[in-house]
C-alpha cells in the first residue's frame, strides 16, 4: 500500500518529535532536531481519478457527502501513519473546521486503526499551514514541545539584555 514514490526527503523520526502539518494534498513532516534550512520529509496523496482530494463533489452527489472515505483518502493517511512510525511524540498542525480539517480526520484515523500512534499526539493545532514557512513551522514545533524557548532577560515580557531600551 505504501510506496516510496509517495514519500520524498525521508527524515528518521525514530525516537524523536515529529511536527506534521497536514492537508488533504500532502503532509510535510520534521523533528525537532532537523537543523533550520533543511528539508522537510514529503509525504503526497494519490489523486488517481485527478479529483485533487476536493472534498465536496457537486456534480454526481446528490446527497452531498464528503469524500473523505475514499480509498485514496485511506490509502494517503496509511502511508502518513507508517512515516511516523517510531515518533515518540507528534504533533499535528492542520487548517479548515470539521471534516474539512486534514489533521482532526488522520486523528481520527489513527486513534480507529493505530491506537499506538494516536496515543503520541501531544497536541493539534489549527492554523494556515499554507502560509507558514518550513523554518516558522519547525520554530512552532520547537516553541510547542518547549525546546528552544526564548529567556525572558527584563522580568517582563520583553527579550534581549536587562536595560536594553
Amino acid at each position: 500500500m505504501t510506496s516510496n514514490a509517495d514519500i520524498t526527503d525521508r527524515v528518521d523520526v525514530r525516537g524523536q518529535r515529529a511536527i506534521v502539518a497536514i492537508d488533504f494534498h500532502h503532509a510535510r513532516i520534521y523533528t525537532v532536531a532537523s537543523p533550520g534550512h533543511s528539508s522537510p520529509e514529503a509525504v503526497t496523496a494519490k489523486d488517481p481519478w485527478h479529483l485533487d482530494h476536493n472534498l465536496y463533489h457537486r456534480a454526481g452527489n446528490p446527497d452531498g457527502h464528503y469524500d473523505i472515505d475514499a480509498i485514496d483518502t485511506d490509502q494517503f493517511l496509511a502511508t502518513l501513519a507508517g512515516a511516523l512510525q517510531g515518533a515518540d511524540e507528534i504533533l499535528l498542525l492542520g487548517h479548515g473546521k470539521g471534516k474539512a480539517n486534514a489533521s482532526h480526520l488522520f486523528e481520527a484515523y489513527l486513534e480507529k486503526h493505530h491506537h499506538d500512534l494516536a496515543a503520541r499526539i501531544v497536541g493539534n493545532i489549527r492554523m494556515d499551514i499554507d502560509d507558514i514557512t518550513d523554518n516558522q513551522l519547525l520554530r512552532l514545533g520547537q516553541m510547542a514541545f518547549g525546546e528552544d524557548v526564548p529567556v525572558r532577560d527584563s522580568g517582563d515580557s520583553r527579550r534581549g539584555i536587562p536595560g536594553d531600551s
